[in-house]
């Protein structure tokens, strides 16, 4: 077994240096510049640190041709939004091609990256095929495996957090839970099939941006009424069932992204997703929130 991760970001370094422990594994990412660091034991992302590089058996590559090596390919990349707030799958649309050129029967396949419910059988599996002229389930395999890494937290690591798995069919659902359970030592979590690991990622992060946009919402209204939100929580956390949510700004790559995902696709189906789109819009509402309290303090 021979693993490539693609993508080298916050998520697939860790995961790259948590498969090499028991793999011979490849690092591959499209910047140079970056492999460059790794090699020389600098650690753009801070997730793994200068020691661990040191030691790793991790072999980083930003040559393509490289992967023809791996027969287990890992798709860590981003997936970003579009300014109209709609996904943004280029990236993993162009992973996917780039691994369609490597592919080899008997090959496996396992989407890391944030998508909507069926971006995986809908839109790379038939990437796959066409690039590679392979068939899946006959000729190679496809899994979902969704990241889920807590940037910057040193205690819930990658291997500490139990891994959701899904394939194609049965028999790809037990190699990919063999894989993984290899490296993961919190053990994995083994989903009836793609779409429900795919939609449990993007849950997770909108299920967070909700509960934050409530507590954005009340901090506004106690604000109003000259209450400390501080103190309304810590007494209301004094119930066993609180969920100990707080008011705060929401960005960087996943609650602040994923949820347009979800809403994006419900839209394509019929619904108008009323619940996560209005917590979008508060928690996006809230820098000029914060900004106008500061100039008010100022003033």
């Amino acid at each position: 077994m021979t693993i490539a991760v693609i993508g080298l970001g916050y998520v697939g370094m860790p995961l790259a240096i948590a498969f090499s422990e028991k793999f011979e594994t490849i690092g591959y990412d499209i910047d140079e510049e970056k492999i460059n660091k790794y090699k020389n034991y600098i650690d753009p992302t801070g997730e793994v640190g200068e020691e661990i590089l040191k030691e790793t058996n991790l072999y980083f590559t930003s040559k393509a041709e490289e992967l023809e090596k791996a027969n287990f390919y890992i798709i860590t990349v981003p997936t970003p939004i579009k300014q109209d707030n709609t996904p943004n799958l280029l990236p993993i649309e162009n992973a996917t091609k780039l691994i369609g050129d490597y592919l080899n029967k008997g090959d496996t396949v396992v989407y890391e990256s944030t998508v909507y419910p069926g971006v995986t059988e809908d839109v790379c599996v038939p990437l796959l095929e066409e690039i590679s002229n392979l068939k899946i389930k006959e000729d190679f395999k496809v899994g979902y495996s969704p990241e889920r890494i807590n940037p910057g937290d040193k205690e819930n690591t990658v291997k500490k957090i139990i891994k959701i798995v899904s394939g194609i069919d049965d028999e790809s659902l037990e190699l990919i839970s063999y894989v993984y359970g290899q490296a993961i030592t919190a053990g994995v979590h083994k989903a009836p099939n793609i779409k429900v690991a795919e939609s449990a990622k993007v849950v997770e992060n909108s299920q967070r941006d909700i509960n934050i946009a409530f507590m954005n919402e009340l901090s506004q209204v106690f604000d109003l009424m000259d209450i400390n939100t501080n103190d309304v929580i810590n007494a209301m956390n004094t119930k066993w069932n609180a969920l100990g949510f707080y008011p705060g700004l929401v960005g960087g790559h996943c609650i602040g992204v994923d949820p347009y995902y979800f809403i994006y696709q419900a839209e394509n189906v019929g619904l108008h997703s009323q619940i996560i789109t209005s917590g979008r819009k508060i928690n996006k509402y809230m820098s000029k929130v914060v900004v106008t309290n500061i100039i008010k303090e100022l003033i």
